[in-house]
């Protein structure tokens, strides 16, 4: 770890083939889950740190430079922008409510279902009607809980099983390794207590929209960050549900 920009890599390589997610055996994600762990409860112990976060980049077309995967932990001497509005409309709700507003999507999210794309005992995986992608899952924890520390050895299980299964499902969209920018988001360290309104989450960021064709970012989206999705998420989750099943397949076959 480089105290300055707090830059950790976890790289899957072997000479002859790229190892992605999808590929690796369930116990090895779950080792990285652990790594994981093992990392954030470590950096967490200097103060200087306000956040950390733990990401995976997977593709030329979101500008990885070196030709495996690769997760990537960085820490922040503060709380990034992102972070900041999303814990400030969580508190925000909170206050208003008495309820955590991941909870509340949650609930309403499964009470609709069109957009749930699969779950299992801890988590569920679900493509908000809000997303600024076509393809852009999300991973949420089931239990309202602020890192991925305070989750028991099940959990931990079903988290690695969940993003296996994630990057499976994209894979299995067009038959193609698909790129995207995994963002796991996590309460900040070292600053203000948010576990009654701060709820864990992984944001997937997959930039294509069709096989051949990749979702940029224009005017709108870059200049003044009102993003818009041109697609329908039921129309898209229907797509990732069908991904899903065909990857489950497969695994099932092997």
């Amino acid at each position: 770890t480089e105290k300055a920009y707090g830059k950790c890599e976890v790289i899957l390589y072997s000479p002859n083939h790229t190892v992605t997610l999808p590929e690796l055996p369930l116990d090895h994600v779950e080792k990285l889950v652990d790594l994981w762990v093992e990392r954030f409860t470590e950096l967490s112990r200097d103060e200087s740190i306000k956040y950390i976060f733990i990401f995976e980049n997977r593709g030329e077309v979101v500008g990885v430079t070196m030709p495996h995967p690769h997760g990537q932990i960085y820490v922040y001497p503060f709380i990034p922008k992102k972070i900041e509005l999303e814990m400030e409309a969580s508190k925000e709700h909170y206050d208003t409510h008495g309820e955590c507003l991941m909870c509340r999507f949650l609930k309403e999210e499964k009470d609709f279902q069109k957009r749930v794309i699969f779950e299992n005992d801890d988590f569920s995986v679900i493509l908000p009607f809000f997303v600024e992608y076509p393809y852009g899952v999300y991973i949420i924890s089931k239990v309202h809980k602020q890192n991925i520390t305070e989750f028991n050895e099940n959990e931990k299980t079903n988290l690695a099983k969940a993003i296996r299964e994630t990057a499976g499902m994209l894979d299995s969209l067009f038959d193609i390794p698909f790129p995207y920018m995994m963002c796991m988001h996590q309460n900040p360290v070292n600053s203000e207590d948010t576990k009654d309104y701060y709820h864990f989450h992984i944001e997937f960021f997959p930039p294509m929209r069709s096989k051949e064709k990749q979702k940029f970012n224009a005017s709108s989206e870059t200049g003044v960050w009102a993003h818009c999705n041109p697609t329908a998420p039921e129309e898209k989750a229907g797509e990732l549900k069908e991904a899903y099943r065909r990857y489950m397949e497969k695994q099932e076959r092997r």
